[in-house]
């Protein structure tokens, strides 16, 4: 298809969206399917679509954040995270400040505060969540998911936390209230401070290498002095230190002083 140079272009004015910034080849080939399922067959003609049609924007904005998300996703990790990384943090303080970015439609915010139950009372509990797309955190906000999402998911979290209508699994408030979600965009947006977790993971691999390497090194900025980051299994980081980042096991990551 034609056209997206100026599309790129575009889309950064009306939106602050760098689309340069993310994996051209994919980025193109999975826009360009969304136009021509559309019925637009150039990049300009679709832009004017998105730009009168707000089901097409949102639709675009989804689309293009790529909101693939389970409870528990890679639970091998999840045990780390219940066995060493938080004993380890909550051995230093009493309450933890944990940023979920890029948290799609909820279920790794929700599975932090479920793990953390295991640790303290609910109403201790408070996790920052956030995404690009809004339509993927209004989803998030409703808490209601499928069984196959939650297949990871320890069965006293299900049976404890989640009520079931029908074929839906829908969390329970008492796990709702202790996220905050709000719309963030990892590549423009100020970041949040003095945070002893962050979670992000599966999101980075469809960023280029420059955007990668801004990520990062303000993810590093964020971090307590002890603090972890919690990446992807697909994301382990090459030579950390140029983002002032050190391995602290296989997918956490912490701050070089």
């Amino acid at each position: 298809m034609q056209g997206y140079e100026s599309f790129k272009q575009k889309v950064l004015n009306k939106t602050g969206i760098d689309l340069s910034l993310y994996k051209e080849k994919q980025m193109k080939r999975r826009l360009s399917s969304l136009a021509k399922r559309n019925g637009f067959d150039d990049f300009e003609s679709y832009y004017k679509g998105i730009s009168t049609n707000k089901e097409l924007f949102e639709e675009f904005v989804n689309y293009m954040t790529i909101n693939v998300s389970e409870f528990y996703r890679n639970p091998e990790q999840w045990k780390v995270l219940e066995d060493d990384v938080i004993p380890k943090l909550l051995s230093k303080k009493k309450q933890l400040r944990v940023w979920s970015a890029a948290c799609s439609t909820g279920e790794e915010p929700y599975s932090m505060v479920m793990l953390l139950s295991n640790f303290m009372p609910l109403d201790q509990i408070k996790i920052y969540a956030t995404d690009l797309d809004e339509q993927a955190i209004e989803k998030a906000k409703r808490g209601q998911y499928t069984e196959k999402s939650l297949k990871n998911l320890p069965n006293n979290f299900i049976r404890d936390y989640f009520d079931k209508k029908g074929g839906i699994y829908e969390i329970k408030e008492t796990i709702k209230k202790r996220v905050e979600f709000k719309r963030h965009n990892l590549l423009s947006d100020r970041y949040m401070d003095r945070c002893d977790l962050i979670v992000c993971r599966n999101v980075l691999i469809y960023f280029t290498e420059e955007a990668k390497s801004e990520i990062y090194t303000k993810f590093s900025r964020s971090l307590e002095k002890e603090g972890y980051l919690f990446v992807g299994s697909t994301e382990q980081i090459i030579m950390p230190s140029k983002y002032n980042l050190k391995a602290l096991k296989t997918f956490f990551y912490g701050r070089i002083e």
